[in-house]
């Protein structure tokens, strides 16, 4: 195609190609699970502050539409629409993860394909055809800029956010494959983020979702309105991978994007636990401790360089946590409520937001998590690349040790949550909002919804 390179043709093409029909059965169920954790999780976090303050600015300034908001049922521009729901769905560090490429692509793609679908009068068809299309252009994106992306401080949802929104509203625009390289290479204008709120909070993080998918967005309207960006885009001198991974592709990095390669929606984490990811895997080796926690005398926590960024000994608070964020992104505090059996899901961090949950200086969380001591070990780099692992050692009191390694932690792909706990937390998120006959409709219509439904009668499933 004229001057564009292979891989961004090769993105393009992933995009402009792609039909319902050719989406594989795997693919298409792990579109559905992704839904059914996504929306569950708008409904559930939209009375949060942070969303709450999002949505009565957004409310302030927004333009009319078809489109709604989740759970308060608000019309919107799908742009207006999409920012708002994709900051609710990522709004409590319990939503989706991608191991790979170190991210949460469902705030993004299920808030942009059902808006846009709405303001389109799509059929749902098409808003699941949107979101294959759009999470396979971010994960894949994503996966050729891992680890380094993470490890250099950006936050790769921030960055992925804008490409993989911009996927989904060329799809279901029907752009052809040269407009679609200039909406997806608009996008890169928009890239930005990194991970300080780790270190010294900020609910800002909860938006950056919603910042990423209102941008892609509006890049495909740029696009659409014959504004071009730089066809080299992801390979340039200049390019995104050059510039915020530090490096350039390998030369055969055009088929990542080709049709034959296994689907990135088949490999979708669905957390059990409302905090960071790699956190994950440690907690899941402490909830076998938790018969002998008062006895441990102290940790020894091995870490992947990126990790350690994240949740170790670069985030300045991990060993004393003072709000919701430092506490989500703190390993010693999240393997200490584990191993004590408080457990690390949607309650408990809603009780600590309540003040009915201490971990402050001589709590019983407060005295676990400092014995904690955190190791990066480089090796762990090497030996699982793309996977987040927990490395654990235990000194007893008695003198004996105790060592767990846990690979492949609760709900990813290689570990999958089985379905009736995903409907547990579908339940648990949504009981309080949408009561139990509503909820297990809007669940019925998610796993076995027709797909001609037109997508606005789905979205008013949604309203609370």
């Amino acid at each position: 195609m004229g001057n564009i390179p292979p891989v961004e043709e090769a993105v393009a093409r992933l995009v402009t190609d792609l039909t319902f029909d050719t989406i594989p059965a795997d693919a298409l169920a792990g579109a559905r699970r992704l839904m059914q954790d996504q929306l569950a999780l708008q409904i559930g976090s939209a009375s949060l502050p942070w969303s709450q303050a999002l949505l009565a600015l957004t409310r302030a300034a927004h333009v009319p539409g078809k489109s709604h908001v989740a759970a308060t049922g608000d019309q919107m521009s799908a742009a207006d629409a999409a920012f708002v729901n994709a900051s609710f769905g990522h709004g409590f560090e319990y939503d989706d993860a991608h191991r790979a490429s170190s991210s949460h692509p469902g705030s993004c793609v299920v808030s942009t394909a059902l808006a846009v679908g709405e303001e389109l009068g799509a059929t749902m068809a098409e808003v699941i055809t949107g979101i294959v299309a759009g999470y396979e252009v971010y994960t894949r994106i994503g996966n050729l800029a891992a680890p380094q992306l993470l490890e250099r401080g950006f936050h790769p949802h921030g960055l992925l956010s804008n490409f993989g929104a911009a996927a989904v509203t060329a799809k279901m625009r029907g752009f052809d494959t040269e407009t679609t390289v200039h909406a997806l290479a608009i996008a890169l204008s928009h890239a930005s983020g990194t991970t300080e709120y780790t270190s010294s909070g900020g609910s800002i993080k909860r938006i950056h979702s919603g910042i990423g998918t209102r941008n892609g967005i509006r890049a495909a309207d740029m696009a659409a309105a014959g504004i071009t960006g730089p066809t080299t885009f992801l390979t340039g001198g200049k390019g995104f991978y050059r510039t915020f991974v530090g490096r350039p592709v390998a030369d055969d990095a055009a088929t990542t994007f080709g049709p034959d390669q296994t689907f990135e929606i088949t490999r979708i984490w669905i957390k059990p636990y409302c905090c960071c990811g790699i956190n994950h895997a440690y907690i899941d080796g402490a909830r076998h401790l938790t018969t002998r926690a008062a006895d441990i005398d102290s940790v020894v926590l091995g870490i992947q360089t990126g990790g350690d960024v994240v949740i170790g000994n670069k985030n300045a608070n991990a060993y004393a946590p003072k709000i919701i964020e430092h506490l989500q992104y703190s390993l010693p505090f999240q393997f200490a409520l584990s191993t004590l059996g408080k457990g690390n899901g949607f309650r408990t961090h809603h009780a600590y937001l309540a003040g009915r949950l201490d971990i402050g200086p001589g709590s019983d969380v407060a005295t676990l998590a400092q014995k904690v001591k955190i190791e990066v070990t480089p090796e762990l780099d090497t030996a699982y690349p793309g996977r987040w692992v927990g490395d654990i050692t235990v000194t007893y009191t008695d003198g004996t040790t105790e060592h767990l390694f846990i690979d492949n932690p609760t709900g990813t792909a290689e570990n999958p949550m089985p379905q009736e706990d995903l409907d547990a937390k579908f339940r648990d998120v949504t009981s309080a909002s949408l009561g139990t006959e509503r909820g297990d409709t809007l669940l019925h219509a998610i796993q076995h919804g027709d797909p001609d439904q037109p997508a606005s009668d789905f979205a008013a499933l949604l309203k609370v």
